[in-house]
């Protein structure tokens, strides 16, 4: 029988989602304690591979399990078995053939950024931060840039093993709040350390030391090198992961995993809005 979970997790205390030998990642927890409900080992798969220090708000994973037990048996007990930093925020049966990550249709993350002279103590391995004042306009502007199919090589990173660095953006924004920049970016995938590497770029851009039309060009160069570096993993967000009509898991959804966890400038439930003119970005 195999069971679709959604899960959140807040990626400090980890080593990224993929299993690593010293047992330090997200899904070797979770299959350590899907292991104890099942008693016998257990395989994951997931729909998106965060990296150390990236949290997730709706991540989507599949596993067979080896055991019949009812899908809020999965969820208590995992609960019961994880820690503080994990949750099984529902569960539910899946056809054999459905797959965490191939079946996905598009993966939505949010960055969250401070902008302030002061990093801020109280939001410490949750948000991205820097130092200087960003102009939100040059931001959107410049984004507009990546949507759409593109060969995204140029915010590639040098160890990412995907087949192709094409993929199709369906939305890149930003949204402002005082001092609080939260980016969006909805595409059928992504590269490793690709939202991170543009995050890099657009702040360059946001203080000033670029023009917007610069990450468009660094688009076309396809070259990692011209490109800014890469920013903290801290203020990324898994949010949303989607799945074609009659194909998605019979699960609670982003809203229903975030309500009254996370303040509203992480929730992806409505579009995100310019503060300058309040249009949609």
């Amino acid at each position: 029988m195999r069971i679709a979970l959604q899960i959140e997790y807040h990626g400090g205390p980890f080593c990224g989602w993929q299993s690593q030998p010293s047992g330090c990642a997200v899904q070797d927890a979770l299959e350590r304690a899907l292991a104890g409900i099942a008693a016998a080992p257990v395989s994951t798969s997931c729909a998106g591979r965060t990296d150390t220090g990236v949290h997730a708000l709706m991540q989507v994973v599949h596993f067979d399990a080896p055991t019949i037990r009812p899908a809020q048996a999965w969820v208590r007990g995992a609960n019961a078995l994880l820690p503080d930093s994990i949750a099984v925020v529902g569960a539910a049966t899946v056809p054999d053939d459905f797959h965490a990550r191939f079946d996905a249709v598009s993966r939505t993350y949010r960055y969250v950024l401070v902008s302030d002279p002061v990093r801020p103590a109280m939001l410490s391995g949750t948000t991205g931060w820097h130092h200087e004042r960003l102009s939100l306009e040059p931001m959107r502007e410049a984004l507009l840039a990546l949507e759409g199919e593109h060969d995204f090589s140029a915010f590639r990173a040098a160890e990412c093993q995907a087949r192709s660095p094409v993929r199709r953006m369906y939305r890149a924004a930003v949204a402002q709040q005082g001092s609080l920049f939260t980016f969006e970016f909805r595409a059928d995938g992504f590269l490793h350390h690709m939202i991170r590497n543009i995050i890099g770029s657009v702040v360059r851009i946001g203080r000033g030391r670029e023009a917007p039309q610069w990450l468009g060009q660094l688009l076309e160069g396809r070259n990692r090198t011209r490109a800014a570096p890469t920013f903290s993993p801290a203020g990324l967000y898994l949010t949303e992961v989607a799945y074609a009509p009659g194909r998605a898991p019979a699960l609670p959804g982003p809203r229903a995993s975030m309500a009254g966890h996370l303040p509203a400038f992480v929730l992806p439930a409505a579009p995100l809005r310019g503060a300058a003119d309040g249009a949609a970005a």
